[in-house]
């Protein structure tokens, strides 16, 4: 069935009994992902990922995995990102099932009218499909209100459009853009803050993790020397290193959804077309070229990887400058054996 409107947020946050399969698509995937994280905290669950492409492979083994029972008992739910129609088999098996034990959440990017999985989630009973739109104008700033309130801070609509802009209304890069304006001015919900245009400006995406990201950038484009040369330059330190990894992962996470929609058939050029603002200007032959680069299988395992390094920095009493260096160089290398 389709969501949407004001009934999306009593559909995500009040799930009804025996709703087997959500799908969150739309060109705003950070938006989708949102709403997807909101439902795993309205159903008290485990995120449990699968791979779309071991879905495609083997359809069955979607409902064999959502219908077993959780390791340790609690609940879970079943986590596909990215995915299009290679899961639509798998989809189908889930809805037929006689029973279930997880719910299976599926996160998309822009779905044509003709996708076998969107008409599936639309026309089934025990399906939800809500579609996620990069929020445009007082949509946007609204958005960056409402995010920013959640970080203790007060936004005007001025500084409100401006973020969005500069984020290309992706709600993942502003989210992180506010958690770093929230340390910065040591703001918290019971003591909010307000967010000026001058501190935009002082750390605001243009600044130094401008420069952190050109790392991740370079080594997703496979640039082994100049990454050498910039992380030689950079003066990194270890405070730095989460910042850098979930600049890496930002990108990633902005890939994911358009590289799937070239996987289920969209040429790359129309793929890059019908993302509009989604994507920075400046950033459009970059991000062309990493879909070109990358796969959709190995897109993923990168995002995990990513997350464990992450991981493993924040839960050392010394985090290494070199840990960091060396996964950029491994997918830098990865990168270029693959252009």
């Amino acid at each position: 069935m389709i969501v949407k409107g004001a009934a999306i947020g009593p559909a995500v946050d009040k799930p009804e009994p025996g709703r087997r399969f959500y799908l969150f698509h739309g060109q705003d995937e950070a938006g989708s992902r949102a709403l997807g994280e909101r439902l795993l905290i309205s159903l008290n669950a485990e995120k449990f990922s699968v791979s779309g492409s071991s879905v495609r492979e083997d359809p069955a083994s979607l409902p064999d995995e959502a219908g077993a029972m959780a390791l340790f008992g609690g609940p879970r739910a079943i986590w596909i990102e990215p995915c299009g129609d290679e899961i639509a088999d798998g989809a189908a098996a889930l809805l037929e099932a006689s029973s279930i034990e997880s719910p299976v959440i599926a996160i998309a990017g822009a779905l044509r009218k003709t996708s076998s999985l969107l008409k599936l989630a639309e026309g089934h009973d025990d399906a939800v499909a809500i579609a996620s739109y990069v929020p445009e104008g007082g949509n946007a700033a609204r958005m960056v209100i409402t995010l920013a309130r959640a970080e203790g801070l007060i936004v005007d609509k001025a500084v409100a459009e401006r973020i969005a802009d500069e984020a290309g209304g992706n709600q993942a890069v502003v989210a992180s853009e506010l958690v770093k304006y929230a340390l910065y001015l040591e703001s918290a919900p019971e003591g909010p803050k307000p967010l000026t245009h001058e501190a935009v400006d002082l750390l605001g995406s243009g600044g130094s993790d401008g420069d952190l990201q050109k790392l991740g950038d370079l080594a997703l484009g496979g640039s082994v020397p100049d990454l050498l040369e910039e992380f030689e330059s950079s003066g990194l330190a270890a405070k730095d290193g989460v910042t850098v990894l979930r600049a890496l992962q930002r990108r990633l996470l902005m890939v994911a959804p358009l590289r799937a929609r070239i996987a289920d058939g969209e040429s790359a050029h129309g793929v890059m077309a019908s993302a509009g603002r989604a994507i920075f200007w400046k950033d459009k032959d970059f991000v062309e070229r990493l879909l070109r680069t990358w796969t959709p299988e190995q897109i993923a395992k990168l995002v995990d990887r990513t997350a464990e390094v992450e991981k493993e920095l924040m839960g050392s009493d010394a985090p290494e400058v070199a840990a960091i260096g060396e996964h950029l160089v491994a997918v830098a290398r990865s990168a270029q054996r693959r252009r």
